[in-house]
């Protein structure tokens, strides 16, 4: 006996409504729709496409600025770099895909995040990464660490543009849902810039690029879910990727434009053809119809419903202009893609699909653009920890193995493993990467005496410890990493991952995260300009660590100019610049050395970020530093030890004079630099002169990281021994010999 058949309404729940957001589509159409009517409100009413639980929040980001070209509401920012050149970056995330399907999910975030930038008219120009994972203990992390460097490896090697930043973190708040967050980076001339806004009634519809599949079918709602016991059976909703069929995408795209045929395009990303039909009318406001017998498809008996929600790769949906589609086949022939006009924009307003002689969806767009069910969801303060007196807190019993612990864990130990399986310098114009010791990736303009800064960053831990300071923190970061390489800060993206909105606990981190960065961008003048909202990440209603991912970029106007913390030599001497209260409460010396995991995070007063910053990159700019390191994880000793083992000089810290070196050297104290010179007069005098602090906290000298107290050293370490523990926690861990 077979199965009886599922009303609408029992459909719509297994599709992601709420009744009350079904009851939504049975007053907007004035009727029950069919199920591919379902399946396109689903998706597009899908928190991952509408932003229904965030979207009010996000109004508190500042968006505008002297250099921001685009906004929020297109495929990706795009800010002013000088010279008629505009740079085009954004940040999404493929979190639950890469969870169920490490591999695929991750190479295929990597494609979609470049669609998304060369959609713009920009040649991608560099790509970043922000991974989380479980603890190294969990019985998936090494497979999902495996899968996911491997996939996104193997995407951008193959496309041909570099991997130049990121960060990768381990914590047992991601054993259940792990986050890969994807970030690209392209060029483009001002003016030639390109929208995703039909301008017309009346204009070809034409689909290119790979046939449509049955790979990534409510890809969109299922990443607008939590996990269960039952994930691993969505593994049919991952997308698969062709990287090289995305090279090919890429010329043929950047052509088309040159051509001067385009009168809108769109990629077709999360949602896959309704999206990118739907947005693409409704920003135009006009009406769009599809003939999905004219799609190309690579299976057989394909339903309308399929090609509508498929989230097959390597697609893109462009609206010509009169009379040039014989321009686009020629284009689309030569690069060896697949192409069809597949439907006309109309001046009714709706969407409606014919397929095999029938109208099967006719609904109009603006419920599906604009009038998307939007939530004020209920909210409460989260539980802040209370702030430490560092004081209290006690000095390690052993300095040597607390050193070690802290260098050598999983978030600061050398992530070597992961990055040499990324291809750092195809196309030639990187300046720095991950290898190079520096706190943000640099790209040469090409053709130009410009660079490109751009860095991703989020310390999860003090997130939860209070959202709004880790909010203010995540961007204050990145403001400080973009600063210490020389470049002057413009404009940040971002990737807000969190749990189940609908629980008022995690709804709060959200919107406590949300004001902090807000702030911080105001103040620091980094407005938001792109970014994406990945919610429900929890699996049995555990959610994972508030993560809201800042990836940022800056410009240099000259690159050679541009600094690192690679570059100390012997005798130099290092000057700390900026205060150290002695912040210990959520730090790494916390959690490693003592084992715990409590204390409000170090406040960020961005006031004196903004005059500490300015301070250092002033003298940057004026050839006066060469060596720069920002502080964060691990403090003083963090710092330190990057410029050692980078330069392959010792370093004598002296602590000497502190009351409580632990504080000194380990503190998380915010708005701070390392920097080495060979004399310390002129620094010294500049800082005092334009009111910032700034100390002598030790010297490059000999084969020793080590550091003296008031009673002779704390620690001694051969830099060579150090550098084999640092270098090979992952190797060992990945071989199964940690």
């Amino acid at each position: 006996m077979s199965a009886p058949q599922k009303t609408m309404a029992e459909l719509a729940a297994e599709y992601g409504l709420a009744p009350n957001e079904y009851q939504v589509v049975l007053d907007r159409l004035g009727r029950e729709p069919n199920q591919v009517e379902l399946g396109v409100f689903s998706v597009m009413w899908s928190e991952h496409c509408s932003y229904k639980s965030s979207k009010i929040h996000l109004g508190k980001f500042p968006t505008k600025g002297p250099r921001v070209i685009c906004g929020p509401g297109e495929n990706a920012g795009v800010i002013d770099i000088d010279d008629g050149d505009a740079c085009i970056f954004k940040m999404e995330s493929h979190n639950h895909p890469s969870y169920i399907e490490p591999y695929q999910g991750a190479a295929t975030g990597v494609g979609g995040i470049m669609r998304d930038v060369f959609t713009m008219g920009a040649r991608p120009v560099a790509l970043l990464n922000a991974l989380r994972f479980g603890d190294p203990s969990h019985e998936k992390s090494k497979r999902l660490v495996k899968g996911v460097v491997s996939g996104i490896g193997g995407y951008g090697n193959c496309v041909g543009v570099p991997t130049v930043g990121g960060e990768t973190n381990f914590h047992a708040g991601y054993n259940g849902n792990i986050l890969v967050n994807a970030m690209c980076v392209g060029v483009a001339k001002a003016d030639a810039l390109f929208y995703s806004a039909a301008p017309a009634p009346g204009l070809s519809v034409v689909y290119f690029g790979s046939k449509t599949g049955r790979d990534g079918i409510h890809g969109a709602t299922m990443a607008s879910a939590e996990f269960d016991e039952d994930s691993d059976e969505k593994r049919p909703t991952v997308q698969v990727g062709d990287p090289f069929a995305e090279k090919l995408l890429i010329e043929a795209t950047l052509e088309l434009m040159a051509s001067g045929a385009v009168a809108a395009i769109q990629d077709m990303g999360a949602a896959g053809l309704t999206s990118s039909s739907v947005e693409m009318a409704g920003k135009g406001e006009v009406g769009i119809e599809l003939n999905m017998d004219m799609v190309p498809q690579r299976e057989e008996g394909m339903t309308a419903y399929e090609m509508m929600l498929s989230e097959s790769q390597e697609r893109m949906l462009a609206v010509l202009k009169p009379g040039r589609e014989e321009d686009g086949y020629r284009i689309f022939k030569k690069w060896g893609l697949d192409a069809a006009v597949i439907g006309v924009t109309t001046d009714t307003g709706r969407l409606v699909l014919k397929h095999h002689g029938e109208t099967v969806c006719d609904v109009p767009l603006a419920p599906l653009f604009d009038d998307a069910p939007l939530y004020d969801r209920p909210w409460v303060q989260p539980e802040l920890q209370p702030r430490l007196d560092a004081k209290t807190i006690p000095a390690p019993d052993s300095w040597v193995d607390a050193v070690i612990k802290v260098l050598t864990c999983p978030d600061m130990a050398s992530k070597r493993w992961i990055w040499e399986q990324y291809d750092r310098h195809v196309m030639a114009d990187t300046l720095q990467d991950s290898a190079t010791g520096a706190d943000a990736g640099v790209v040469r303009v090409h053709g130009t005496d410009k660079g490109l800064a751009m860095t991703s960053d989020c310390t999860p831990r003090y997130v939860l410890a209070d959202p709004y300071e880790g909010g203010k923190q995540a961007v204050a970061e990145a403001w400080r990493n973009l600063t210490a390489v020389g470049s002057r800060p413009i404009a940040i993206t971002d990737n807000l991952n969190f749990g189940n909105p609908q629980r008022p606990e995690i709804m709060g981190q959200i919107v406590r995260a949300i004001d902090g960065m807000a702030e911080a961008c105001r103040v620091l003048d980094f407005p938001v300009v792109s970014g994406n909202v990945s919610l429900y990440n929890e699996t049995n209603g555990a959610a994972i660590p508030p993560t809201p991912t800042v990836g940022a970029v800056g410009l240099l106007t000259n690159y050679d100019v541009v600094t690192g913390f690679a570059g100390m030599n012997e005798g130099d001497v290092l000057v700390l610049i900026g205060d150290t209260v002695g912040e210990l409460g959520s730090s790494l010396y916390l959690r490693e050395v003592l084992g715990r995991e409590d204390g409000a995070p170090p406040p960020v007063d961005l006031a004196l970020e903004r005059k500490t910053g300015d301070f250092v990159r002033g003298q940057i700019e004026a050839g006066a530093l060469t060596v720069v390191h920002d502080l964060s994880d691990g403090g003083l000793i963090g710092a330190a030890a990057d410029l050692a083992l980078a330069s392959d000089v010792g370093v004598d810290l002296d602590a000497t004079s502190a009351a409580h070196a632990h504080i000194l050297l380990f503190g998380e104290d915010q708005a701070r630099y390392l920097v080495a010179v060979p004399d310390v007069t002129d620094i010294l005098a500049a800082a005092q002169a334009a009111g910032v602090h700034a100390s002598v906290v030790g010297r490059a000298k000999g084969r020793d990281f080590a550091s003296g107290g008031p009673d002779g050293d704390l620690f001694r370490l051969p830099l060579n021994h150090l550098r084999e523990l640092h270098e090979n926690w992952m190797p060992n861990w990945i071989e199964g010999r940690a």
